[in-house]
């Protein structure tokens, strides 16, 4: 199963490394390997959300994840909509926007394509946190069957019963965000952050009512659940938007990866073509998680991407003035995930240490609860 779900990636992996060594020589390739590394980095906790999604999707919508899903990434999200916001946010006519991201010398009001990308990260960093904020706020204001962090966790499941309180508290972030980071930038940070919970609320409100109308097969599939039997998973319109929910936090995910690129690269091919094969991986970890059922196994690693979700939401408000280096916010998501993990793996340890004790004196010895 290992080498069906990252056989592709390999080849990839293979493909883009000779490509970028055969094109741009021995430099070329150490820039396109180091991309790939920094984009597996920061979105690895995009995977294991990824997979508390996709799980819920039938194989066809998976199979539709890995293809068409993987196109979107790499092409749309990687190099088309850099562009767009180039050209948005700068101004610029189409023309003039690809000649300054095919000739990295040339420039536009003094500005080259990195430049401009750069001088736009503020709407880039609103939009993008204050989606991933919303993810946040949702998961950690919700019941969970499970608790990581309970002295945190239970008061706020408590608060969460408030009406739209993640909303509301979103919106007050950006307004914090806007007064104290954004200066003369102010309305325009405002401006993609409500466009950002704008697009969470419709993205996420469209895939909620579709589901509700599910709830015939959801009940279905909570008994199957307590009765060990195969997960029913959603498909038709359903699926496909929680398809479209997938790709809008992969480029929420994605934004300061694409921007802090160019720190490595001044060549959007080069940086395309690194960080599709990191975008590769990802996709094929989020598979590799749901067909190896690694979420009910270790049911605290969903705490922690979440955990690491909301850091990465906070970094993106605070980058809108201040510079945060890639390495620090791919190290806080890597070291909730391994949390997570190590917490989930000493669980299991004390569970199994009951059961069987529970197994040679079961009078005495409860199965215990949920945690």
């Amino acid at each position: 199963m290992f080498l069906r779900t990252f056989g592709w990636s390999f080849v990839t992996t293979i493909a883009g490394l000779v490509a970028a060594g055969l094109i741009w020589g021995p430099t070329g390739f150490g820039v396109v390997l180091i991309l790939a590394i920094l984009e597996i980095s920061l979105s690895f906790d995009n995977a294991v959300v990824n997979a508390t999604v996709l799980k819920r999707m039938n194989p066809f919508w998976q199979k539709i994840f890995l293809t068409v899903g993987v196109l979107i990434a790499v092409f749309g999200m990687r190099l088309l909509f850099p562009l767009l916001v180039v050209m948005l946010t700068a101004h610029i006519g189409p023309g003039t926007v690809i000649d300054l991201a095919l000739n990295s010398t040339h420039t536009y009001n003094g500005l080259t394509y990195g430049q401009h990308l750069e001088a736009a990260n503020p709407a880039i960093a609103a939009f993008g946190g204050i989606f991933l904020l919303m993810i946040f706020l949702d998961f950690i204001l919700e019941e969970k069957d499970y608790h990581w962090l309970r002295w945190i966790e239970r008061p706020l499941e408590k608060l969460g019963k408030l009406e739209a309180l993640s909303s509301v508290i979103a919106l007050v972030s950006l307004v914090l965000a806007a007064h104290f980071f954004a200066g003369d930038r102010a309305e325009t940070v405002l401006l993609a952050g409500v466009l950002g919970l704008v697009t969470y609320l419709a993205v996420n409100g469209l895939s909620g009512l579709f589901e509700n109308s599910m709830e015939a097969e959801e009940e279905a599939e909570e008994e199957a659940e307590r009765e060990g039997k195969p997960l029913i998973q959603v498909a038709g319109k359903a699926a496909f938007f929680l398809f479209l929910y997938l790709e809008v936090l992969d480029a929420s995910f994605s934004f300061d990866g694409v921007v802090g690129a160019f720190a490595i690269s001044n060549d959007i091919f080069q940086i395309t073509l690194g960080l599709g094969i990191g975008a590769m991986y990802i996709r094929s970890l989020t598979v590799f998680l749901v067909r190896k059922g690694t979420l009910d196994d270790y049911v605290y690693l969903e705490h922690g991407a979440h955990y690491a979700i909301g850091a990465l939401a906070g970094i993106l408000l605070v980058s809108i003035e201040y510079k945060i280096p890639e390495i620090v916010t791919g190290l806080i998501g890597v070291a909730f995930i391994g949390a997570s993990l190590g917490s989930s793996m000493l669980r299991n340890r004390r569970r199994a240490a009951l059961d069987e004790l529970a197994a040679d004196s079961p009078s005495s010895v409860g199965s215990g609860g949920r945690n």
